[in-house]
């Protein structure tokens, strides 16, 4: 199964990412593409009301794009977008996996926004209500999460519990010291723990790392990209993951009877 991670640079117009997505596009080979967060528009320092203004609905023309993309490229596509939520001005930070026909077979809702390091996004953003349910597409059994949430193991364990062989993680992770260092740490822990592949998309630009990276279930970085716009592609050996589960049974080897917290 191959996957092309389109690592678009971010922008403040939304025609210029869209240009950004279908050159890219264009280009790619795999089985699933893969876009980064933050990819129709860069929020930062946009007002709420501004971006609420930017955002669009599931009906609207950016995923109107994408399924077109996956429908001419007979692709699977995990996107990304600010979706318009009921309680403006604030909007869902939203991902959706596509299958080869174009229609919605997922949809997550970030639940754990990045309110750290001096940011603030549930200024801007209100956060899902549930964790995603892995699903079957294009060959894989996938799971979802984005950014920030790679700092909260117990959202990739419960889906790994669910089976899951491949994390696909939008990610738009801002500069700053030994930051992409703590994103590669923590994308290895994430895959490795839990037995599975993991595929970072990280958006690129004078803000963010970009650096995408897919890793194995061995915590080994397997493909990385550099730090402009850029298409990675790599073949995921599944073969690889199952002799991994069986030289590693992390999952199976669990003290689920000693996983509780006492009252002090």
């Amino acid at each position: 199964m191959k996957i092309s991670i389109l690592q678009v640079k971010a922008s403040k117009s939304k025609r210029e990412s869209l240009e950004s997505l279908l050159k890219l596009a264009s280009k790619a080979t795999g089985d699933i593409l893969v876009l980064p967060e933050y990819a129709l528009i860069d929020p930062t320092d946009i007002p709420a009301r501004e971006l609420y203004k930017h955002s669009e609905s599931l009906e609207g023309g950016w995923v109107a794009t994408l399924r077109n993309i996956a429908r001419e490229k007979q692709s699977c596509i995990i996107g990304t977008l600010f979706e318009r939520s009921p309680k403006p001005p604030r909007v869902y930070n939203t991902v959706l996996a596509l299958d080869r026909q174009g229609n919605i077979v997922g949809l997550y809702r970030k639940t754990h926004l990045f309110d750290a390091l001096g940011y603030k996004e549930s200024e801007k953003m209100i956060p899902g209500s549930s964790i995603f349910e892995p699903i079957e597409l294009c060959g894989a059994k996938i799971g979802l999460a984005v950014c920030f949430e790679l700092r909260y193991p117990e959202l990739f364990r419960i889906q790994a519990l669910k089976g899951v062989e491949v994390f696909i993680v939008p990610s738009a992770w801002y500069r700053g010291p030994v930051k992409e260092e703590t994103y590669r740490f923590l994308a290895r822990a994430r895959a490795h723990e839990n037995v599975a592949f993991l595929v970072g998309a990280v958006i690129a630009g004078d803000r963010f790392t970009g650096r995408s990276i897919v890793v194995d279930p061995y915590g080994i970085i397997r493909a990385q990209a550099g730090f402009g716009e850029e298409l990675l592609e790599y073949d995921i050996d599944l073969s690889i993951l199952e002799k991994a589960r069986k030289d590693l049974p992390l999952l199976e080897l669990r003290r689920t009877d000693l996983y509780r917290l006492e009252k002090v």
